[in-house]
């Protein structure tokens, strides 16, 4: 059944073609979906008759944010910690194995329906498209099954068994990776469609250059596309990884040189901005205005995870990347919706065109500069069309 969408005041596109900008906006618009897809894109005034109508009454509407870096699969909380840090400890990464503990205990049933309610907190939000990084487990059998969890609900699952050296390896790091690039990987490739490595030589508890390219190695000659933890807590190779391989996302970009910066403006990978980390761990914000300026494709995506970034707002980060990463409002809405998808690298998602699919998020305000604007209101939803 198609479905004329009307009385939008206005449509962010993300298509130029449809409209000025990159945005692509439409003012007095509508859109018509039909099987789930967007089928045409217009001025109301010229819109074609369909099935069933739906009038949103002079909200603006933009494509439905494209969550690119999540870690939903987990049990328990990390409240103290965020406590701790908030009277000024430290974060190292030690944290994760405390999540590790939590999930390795928790039940698939418990796991399922925690999962289900982030997803559905989410798109409460305005969030349509999310990806899910299994790094919780940290043995083959618990990495299978968060991978066989997030798979249940998003097609965009990530192998993260190099996330932390889990206890029962402490000391024995080479032998960890042996086993993330051996049999672990054998048991989680096919639940994935990425890998992903925390690369961060500054963290005890991760991984340097030569275990990150290891593992991106195994994972790719597995089939997987790459992803990278990089350059999170000081700078390090996982930038300069990431882009020799040819990985669709360079993640946390925190602390970068100017050859972090060139390597990522000359080459296809999308530098991932996570600024809810950065209000959580009281860390110096990414740096967004350095990176668009040089040329480089930036991303906003949530972190969504127990111990560094427990949010699940898409408009928050939105408004910490205009506030704090020096972004435009029209970037930040950008980056949260066809840079995730680039980072994704997915054409379907991210924007309002015909083909794409029909992810359309409805604000409760007259434009996108409101996500910005009107920061920590409850603006955003993913609008539920008729089958």
């Amino acid at each position: 059944m198609s479905t004329l969408v009307t009385g939008i005041g206005e449509l962010v596109t993300n298509d130029p073609a449809l409209g000025p900008g990159p945005l692509g906006i439409v003012e007095d618009a509508a859109v018509v979906v039909d099987g789930g897809r967007v089928a045409w894109v217009g001025a109301a005034a010229r819109a074609p008759a369909a099935d069933a109508r739906l009038d949103v009454a002079g909200r603006a509407v933009v494509p439905g944010f494209v969550d690119s870096h999540t870690h939903l699969v987990f049990a328990g909380d990390r409240a103290a910690e965020f406590t701790a840090r908030a009277a000024g400890v430290p974060y190292d990464g030690g944290g994760i194995l405390d999540t590790v503990r939590a999930t390795r205990a928790a039940g698939d049933s418990a796991l399922r329906a925690r999962l289900r309610t982030r997803l559905a907190e989410m798109r409460a939000q305005g969030t349509t498209t999310v990806e899910i990084k299994s790094g919780y487990g940290l043995t083959t059998a618990e990495e299978a099954r968060a991978l066989r969890l997030a798979a249940e609900v998003t097609e965009e699952t990530t192998f993260l068994g190099a996330h932390a050296v889990p206890p029962e390896f402490a000391g024995r790091t080479h032998e960890y990776v042996d086993l993330v690039t051996g049999a672990m990987l054998t048991a989680c490739a096919p639940h994935a469609r990425w890998i992903d490595v925390f690369c961060e030589p500054a963290s005890p508890h991760a991984f340097d250059g030569d275990a990150a390219r290891a593992v991106l190695s195994a994972g790719a000659r597995a089939g997987l596309g790459l992803r990278v933890h990089a350059g999170q807590l000081a700078p390090g190779p996982g930038v300069l990884l990431a882009v020799e391989l040819g990985a669709a996302s360079a993640d946390h970009c925190t602390y970068l040189t100017d050859a972090d910066v060139a390597a990522l403006a000359d080459g296809e990978t999308v530098a991932t901005l996570l600024p809810g980390v950065e209000f959580s761990t009281r860390h110096p914000y990414p740096d967004a205005r350095r990176l668009l300026d040089a040329g480089v494709t930036v991303a906003l995506a949530t972190d969504c995870n127990p111990g560094t970034s427990y949010t699940s707002s898409m408009p928050f980060c939105v408004a910490l990347g205009v506030r704090e990463l020096r972004m435009t409002p029209a970037e930040a809405v950008w980056a949260a919706t066809a840079g995730g998808a680039r980072a994704l690298r997915r054409d379907d998602v991210g924007r309002l065109g015909p083909g794409a699919r029909a992810d359309l998020t409805i604000l409760d305000a007259p434009s996108f500069v409101h996500l910005a604007y009107r920061p920590g209101v409850p603006l955003a939803r993913a609008l539920d069309l008729p089958e």
